[in-house]
């Protein structure tokens, strides 16, 4: 069996370690593991599978030979060195934003939409996390129903915008606690601890921010409804790990709540957690550390005909990023194995 080549750049930030944590769990016939970030890191050690990686600078890596390589370091170091990765012979699978919406780029989750792989030129898009834990608990539903309406409203928790922001909540947590005065933010535009913040990115001249313009647009291309009504409030919350949304759907045929479930029930990468009565829906905590999109609280939403409503929650740096990642590459594996 061909072993692999991986890259791993943007390995010292928090979505890079975390593909390197998802690496060493999963299956992949693995030959050599390369990490590599700015100029910044390069030089440092990080732990892989027991054994010590040395990081590369990313400016003056040469990509020949690398087989695979999963891009976490933000838009500008894949705009700067994805497409050369791609020109020296790697496949590349980008988290970032940089070439999401770009229509000659496959943008995947693997349980939704892993057809639109045979499409691909050497490069893939990665989802942004809030839109891949939605639209994997919309896809069942449009499969079954069809999809007339979507509105959500995410609850985002600090991780996703990175290591220094983690960093801001426990020292203002900690100030807070110790009755000490609050430490002014640096991370982000308000106090995020005991706080929630109705903004992730910059407003657009419509009042939209740009989290909320990357979920509409990124949820029609995935599911391939170009129309499709989609309307998106992102907020920050004091979470440390894992994002959790309301997702409202409104359907063209009826799906009653039951039907809704039983359908989520059968769908990949899904964990239906519902039962109200007994106490039964998920959390973020219940989230953190796996790779299953978690949904519950799902009820009717009167106020439309066929209306639906569900609480959807996922680990953001793990289904959310990293390990949907792993999956497009899993499946790119596969298809080459079979070519």
């Amino acid at each position: 069996m061909k072993r692999y080549t991986v890259a791993v750049v943007g390995a010292t930030g928090a979505v890079g370690r975390t593909m390197l944590e998802v690496l060493a769990e999963r299956d992949l016939p693995l030959g050599r593991v390369r990490a590599m970030a700015s100029s910044r890191s390069a030089g440092a050690r990080i732990l892989w599978k027991g054994e010590p990686l040395q990081v590369e600078d990313v400016a003056r890596a040469d990509f020949a030979g690398v087989d695979l390589a999963l891009f976490a370091g933000g838009e500008v170091a894949s705009a700067d060195y994805a497409p050369r990765a791609c020109t020296q012979g790697a496949l590349v699978v980008d988290n970032s934003a940089a070439f999401r919406m770009d229509p000659k780029v496959p943008l995947v989750v693997p349980e939704v939409n892993p057809h639109h792989l045979a499409r691909h030129s050497g490069l893939i898009a990665n989802p942004n996390c809030s839109t891949i834990q939605m639209v994997v608990a919309l896809a069942p539903i449009h499969a079954s129903a069809g999809l007339k309406r979507v509105a959500v409203s995410t609850y985002q928790s600090v991780s996703g915008t990175g290591k220094e922001a983690l960093e801001e909540l426990q020292e203002q947590t900690r100030s807070w606690v110790d009755g000490g005065p609050m430490p002014s933010p640096r991370v982000y535009p308000r106090t995020i601890a005991f706080n929630v913040l109705p903004q992730i990115a910059a407003f657009d001249e419509e009042g939209s921010t740009g989290e909320e313009v990357k979920m509409v647009l990124e949820t029609r291309k995935i599911l391939g409804l170009a129309d499709l009504p989609v309307m998106a409030t992102c907020v920050r919350v004091p979470v440390f790990h894992a994002h959790s949304e309301v997702v409202y759907v409104e359907t063209e045929r009826p799906l009653s709540p039951e039907q809704a479930r039983e359908v989520l029930r059968g769908a990949p990468g899904v964990r239906v957690v519902d039962d109200p009565a007994r106490g039964e829906y998920p959390t973020p905590l219940d989230a953190e550390g796996q790779d299953l999109v978690l949904v519950g609280r799902i009820r009717r939403d009167p106020t439309v005909p066929h209306g639906l409503a569900m609480w959807v929650v996922a680990d953001n740096l793990r289904k959310g990023a990293a390990t949907n990642a792993v999956q497009i590459a899993e499946a790119l594996l596969e298809v080459n194995r079979k070519a």
